[in-house]
């Protein structure tokens, strides 16, 4: 067998192998727009539990693969998973994400978090990432999953999820020190946690900075950039052919700058035009997305007539279809279903017109 018939499809072009479509999953695939999910809430109310407790991370994991076989199957977590092991306490409210109990505003507390240390702290990961590998085999790819250090910082600073972000932004704007001290130590620590899931068996591993949308262009170069880049260059340096992908929701305004992050694909909201993106990434950049996910609930003729819009402006290498953020909870299912099934038909040659 040769190398074409081993390597999953969304690998291959994730490193830049020209392939006959794009591959294709879903951000969020896995969740509550999907009845088997619910019905597994159900038995396990908490988020934590959903997502460490092995047996039940893969079957949620493995819920999307079962039903719409994607090219991606991503671990099934949240980008808080790995605090505690740094010594933040925090938990996840259903429907209102997580919750740091002692948020960190001083400099005492800030000294007082120690290096992560995956194995003592988050073993799941490992078991649940090993048998995603298992089930899916070169049918598809294994994605790992991890906050970046701005967003992580903005949880553990703010204690919960903020729409104005006024308690960071007035430790960054009147006492960066602090701030600059915090991120550094994330970084490290994801740098170890992403190194740790490709060790588990995660083929590429997606970055999700999450708020790095709400800072200014010039404040997004202080705040966050530099510290993707840290994380990154990290990995790279372990790990050079595991390929990255970067999310900043709401990136309109920096994207040029994520080009800059060390990233190997940029995953590019539905605020942009893929053929804008394109541009103003350059050829040498791949991308990731960008379907409204409001298209799902269009009839099946306009979700085919956006697909192909999108693979069109994308062109034909390097490029993961995706939506430009999560999958909404009131999707129907025969909505994603027919997603997956429109991407799976296309060819690029057909396509490029």
């Amino acid at each position: 067998m040769g190398v074409y018939s081993t390597t999953p499809h969304l690998l291959r072009a994730a490193r830049g192998e020209v392939v006959d479509r794009p591959p294709v999953w879903m951000m969020r695939q896995a969740g509550r727009y999907m009845k088997a999910y619910r019905d597994l809430r159900e038995k396990y109310p908490s988020f934590r539990d959903r997502s460490e407790i092995p047996d039940v991370a893969i079957e949620v994991s493995l819920q999307p693969w079962r039903a719409f076989q994607p090219d991606g199957v991503i671990l099934f977590s949240d980008i808080v998973t790995p605090l505690p092991g740094l010594g933040i306490d925090m938990d996840i409210a259903e429907g209102k994400g997580p919750i740091i109990h002692s948020p960190l505003r001083t400099q005492e507390q800030i000294e007082l978090l120690h290096p992560l240390e995956p194995e003592a702290a988050l073993p799941f990961i490992k078991t649940i990432l090993q048998a995603l590998r298992s089930e899916v085999g070169d049918k598809s790819t294994v994605l790992g999953f991890v906050g970046a250090p701005w967003t992580l910082a903005a949880y553990a600073v703010e204690g919960k999820g903020s729409k104005t972000y006024s308690i960071i932004k007035n430790m960054a704007f009147s006492d960066p020190t602090i701030l600059h001290q915090l991120l550094a130590k994330l970084a490290d620590a994801i740098a170890i946690y992403a190194r740790y899931q490709i060790d588990s068996g995660a083929q590429v591993v997606q970055m999700f900075d999450s708020w790095a949308g709400q800072l200014s262009p010039q404040d997004y170069d202080t705040f966050a950039l530099p510290y993707q880049q840290r994380v990154f260059q990290q990995v790279k340096q372990t790990h050079p052919d595991t390929p990255l992908i970067l999310l900043v929701s709401g990136s309109a305004g920096v994207l040029e700058r994520m080009a800059q992050s060390g990233a190997d694909i940029v995953s590019v909201d539905w605020a942009v035009d893929m053929a804008d993106a394109r541009a103003r990434l350059g050829k040498q950049v791949k991308v990731q997305g960008n379907l409204d996910p409001g298209v799902l609930f269009g009839s099946k003729e306009f979700i085919r007539d956006r697909i192909h819009d999108t693979v069109r402006k994308a062109g034909n290498w390097g490029h993961i279809l995706n939506l430009g953020h999560g999958v909404l909870p009131e999707t129907p299912e025969e909505n994603v279903a027919f997603f997956f099934e429109t991407a799976k038909e296309l060819n690029l040659a057909g396509v490029k017109g």
